[in-house]
């Protein structure tokens, strides 16, 4: 009995060493390359910060030129009250119509680019196809192109938002689709049921609530956007604006500005209310209009009462007018009533979809094949390079801000409620500028050049990505924050040590967006001057040299497609 357990008391007798520390996890070799990739990104956007010309002491000796501008400018002036109310409401038909176009055209491309709902895996690559390449074309490029075909008036604008936003809402609805519960979808096939009965009972009442949501956050972007197209023949607020700029009427250029600048927090209020009302979405957000529509639903809760439930069963049969049925169909007929006088305030000459299929061999013709013509290629190519310079560095400059602004203004982040409210409303103040009119300011204070389009977009960038920030901190785990503060860990040691490495592969995603938006952005403000392809773009196209833009915009295209495949791989990798 005493040797069989001798050895036990060996071990037991056997001096006790510190624990082992974990096994390391072993880093893959694509983690490796991703991290690397990250680390060259982030070397070539200081190489590009420095390279645009950013100069803080040269920005504040060209004070007196802010001076000079704010005295010619004199008093900000605004068009005629109906002159203005008319441009108003053309320039929001027109977006309106074109992100309509943009909602039909996407339900078909998302269905087919949804991996659950495709029929097959040719179908989901050139669904996908189509989503990419209308995305990566800038809109101010359909504009170009359709101004030309249909001349000058609504059509070119409704078609180029229409057809560059299907990249976009025909992305986010296919990810809708891929999310849903295959339940309901795959009773009805069991059922017998069609396709079309699978897509309409099945998957359509799961993403619509996605759907509209997408929808209305795509109109606020075009809305933004339209300025730019006034710019290349798109009628609207955006083509007054620039002739007023263009005849150095800064009064009354400024006057279109205010207007846009209050037309899009009215939209973001407008948009929030929509999505409240038509699809009982609570508004959690933490903008102006989501504050707004809260303090209202609270206000409506006190005053509601109960509806009685239905005494028989013929009365159950019938759905009830009840305040909540008559508000969400009133709604319904009053967006209706607003996609019907868009309509009808763009005046849209329905022939002209008929007879431009007879122009299209010779326009296209004019566009093939690719060439400089007369500008030498490395001027070309050095002023694509210019455009991925402002670019890189914009979106550094917009980074490194709005790590500090978007963490303030998050709430498990800010120190006390002022700090946060403070933040989120010079989010909501900056994002409501669209960059266009802040380059034009910045151009006529500083000049033209890459300086003006590299401020202008990281200014216009803190806005978009100070909030995404915000809401990914404010949604990660408190588990470990509370964690560290129970063990008496200080507000920037929960912040460094929970927060951040939570919040870490939101930032990477959203900072990779933002990049991809700030290439095609800096295109389009290279049009009013401020540095790069953009520039040549516009003299090529108001030169008629249209194998220049066919050059060019295969250009701006593999760029865009080059950023977009790096972020959905680093995406991935860091999931």
């Amino acid at each position: 009995m005493s040797t069989t357990l001798r050895p036990h008391s060996d071990a037991a007798l056997r001096p006790v060493g510190p624990p082992s520390l974990p096994p390391r996890r072993r880093l893959s070799p694509e983690r490796v390359a991703a991290g690397l990739t990250l680390a060259a990104l982030l070397v070539a956007s200081v190489i590009a910060l420095g390279s645009v010309g950013i100069d803080p002491a040269k920005m504040l000796q060209s004070w007196s030129n802010a001076e000079r501008f704010f005295g010619r400018v004199g008093a900000i002036s605004f068009p005629d009250p109906g002159e203005l109310a008319y441009l108003t409401a053309l320039t929001l038909g027109l977006v309106i119509c074109g992100t309509l176009l943009a909602a039909v055209i996407s339900v078909p491309v998302a269905y087919l680019a949804a991996s659950n709902t495709t029929p097959g895996t040719l179908w989901l690559a050139c669904a996908r196809f189509v989503g990419v390449l209308t995305r990566a074309i800038p809109d101010v490029v359909f504009a170009m192109v359709f101004v030309l075909v249909f001349s000058l008036g609504t059509l070119p604008g409704i078609l180029a938002i229409g057809i560059h936003s299907i990249g976009m809402i025909s992305k986010l609805f296919a990810d809708a689709i891929e999310q849903i519960d295959e339940g309901p979808r795959l009773a009805i096939r069991a059922a017998g049921g069609s396709r079309l009965q699978e897509f309409t009972a099945g998957v359509l009442p799961q993403v619509m609530p996605s759907w509209v949501a997408t929808v209305l956050h795509r109109n606020d972007i075009n809305l933004r956007g339209s300025v730019i197209l006034g710019y290349v023949g798109v009628v609207g607020l955006g083509m007054e604006m620039s002739f007023a700029f263009k005849s150095l009427d800064y009064g009354l250029g400024l006057g279109y500005a205010v207007v846009i600048f209050v037309l899009c927090v009215v939209m973001e209020v407008v948009s929030s209310a929509v999505r409240a009302a038509m699809l009982g979405i609570s508004p959690a957000g933490r903008g102006l209009g989501d504050r707004i529509l809260r303090g209202l639903r609270r206000s409506r809760k006190r005053h509601a009462g109960t509806a009685a439930p239905a005494s028989s069963i013929e009365a159950q049969l019938h759905r009830p007018w009840t305040r909540t049925r008559v508000r969400n169909t009133a709604w319904g007929w009053i967006s209706v009533a607003v996609v019907v006088g868009s309509v009808l305030v763009c005046d849209i000459r329905w022939s002209d979809l008929v007879t431009v299929w007879a122009k299209i061999p010779a326009i296209a013709g004019k566009f093939w094949p690719p060439s400089f013509g007369s500008y030498d290629a490395g001027i070309m190519f050095g002023a694509m390079g210019e455009t991925i310079a402002i670019a890189l560095a914009a979106t550094l400059m917009t980074l490194v801000v709005s790590i500090v602004v978007g963490s303030l203004a998050a709430r498990n982040v800010a120190p006390n409620r002022g700090v946060r409210t403070g933040m989120r409303f010079l989010l909501v103040l900056v994002r409501g500028i669209p960059e266009i009119i802040l380059a034009i300011v910045l151009i006529v204070i500083t000049g033209l050049g890459t300086q003006a389009g590299t401020v202008a977009l990281a200014v216009g960038g803190v806005g978009l990505l100070g909030k995404l920030i915000a809401d990914s901190f404010e949604e990660v785990k408190t588990g470990p924050e509370r964690a560290l503060t129970a063990a008496g860990a200080s507000r920037l040691q929960v912040y460094a040590g929970a927060t951040v490495p939570q919040g870490t592969p939101a930032l990477i995603g959203h900072t990779f967006y933002m990049l991809d938006t700030n290439i095609r952005a800096a295109t389009l403000l290279g049009i009013v001057g401020g540095g790069g392809v953009g520039y040549y773009l516009l003299n090529a196209s108001q030169g008629s040299n249209y194998s220049a833009v066919t050059a060019i915009v295969l250009m701006i295209l593999v760029s865009v497609l080059l950023v977009e495949g790096i972020a959905v791989w680093i995406r991935r990798v860091f999931r």
